[in-house]
């Protein structure tokens, strides 16, 4: 009986040695470069933290939004500015004081404010659009209201100026008749009540005169009050109407840039002061 050597077995071993020498080798020259690469990272410095926190501030301060309802954009907006705060303020290289702090809160709290005030002004669009129909309308219909009793006045008018007319040339018929009569009367008595009928006649000539006289200046009074009674309610509803356009014109614009700007100007203020503040290194 003969016995074979068992080689197999060693070259098996001999391989799973080479292998997990080439894993370690390989393992041990990533290890390097990732620590060399992590040593060749630059530090970052305090200025350049507050030099990119304050330039993320000016782009977030000067961004306009496009479309109404401008509210839409506020929260995500505070949340992009919370972030960019929170990212200055986390950095190993800055170090924020109490006064920072105070003063970040109250910025915060005045945006948050501003920006609530605009979102209720918003909210009130609909309604402000329906006030400016509803006074658009109000409008038309003083127009022809005014133009109703105009007509109305001048129907009168004319009917009354025509009454009296008409009594006028009665009048003056009758005297002219009456003149002749009282030329054609030769006894006494029939001459003086010829004569009394005329001058009658005459003073109801006088008064008929006097009455359209007087009509026609209380026509044109009136005619003058309602005018003015119609310019006056036609301006303050014109007025109104003016202003209620104003304001929809402002909610159709981003009125909330101002304050936005304003609170990133503020913040960018407060991290220039922190900066001034920190102690200096060589």
């Amino acid at each position: 009986m003969s016995f074979k050597p068992q080689t197999g077995g060693r070259r098996g071993a001999s391989r799973q040695f080479s292998k997990s020498t080439h894993d370690k080798k390989t393992k041990e020259k990533k290890q390097r470069a990732a620590g060399k690469y992590f040593e060749e990272q630059p530090e970052v410095t305090q200025k350049e933290v507050v030099q990119k926190t304050i330039a993320s501030l000016n782009r977030l301060g000067n961004q306009v939004f496009a479309l109404s309802p401008f509210n839409q954009y506020y929260d995500d907006w505070l949340v992009t500015l919370r972030q960019i705060v929170s990212e200055f303020e986390s950095s190993a290289v800055i170090e924020v004081d109490e006064q920072f702090t105070k003063e970040r809160m109250q910025i915060f709290l005045d945006v948050e404010a501003a920006l609530a005030e605009k979102r209720l002004q918003e909210s009130t669009i609909s309604e402000e659009a329906k006030e400016l129909a509803d006074n658009n309308h109000l409008l038309v219909e003083t127009d022809k209201e005014y133009a109703d009793k105009t007509r109305e006045l001048s129907n009168k008018r004319n009917s009354e100026i025509q009454r009296l007319t008409n009594k006028i040339g009665d009048c003056e018929k009758d005297i002219a008749a009456q003149e002749q009569i009282k030329i054609s009367f030769f006894k006494p008595m029939a001459k003086k009540r010829a004569t009394e009928k005329l001058a009658q006649t005459r003073q109801e000539l006088k008064s008929a005169k006097n009455e359209l006289e007087v009509a026609l200046q209380t026509f044109i009074v009136e005619q003058e009050k309602m005018h003015d009674n119609y310019e006056k309610k036609k301006q303050e509803i014109t007025t109104k109407v003016e202003e209620l356009q104003s304001e929809l014109e402002k909610l159709e614009i981003d009125t909330s840039v101002e304050a936005r700007q304003a609170a990133c100007n503020a913040l960018s203020n407060s991290i220039t002061a922190l900066q001034n503040r920190a102690p200096k290194t060589s």
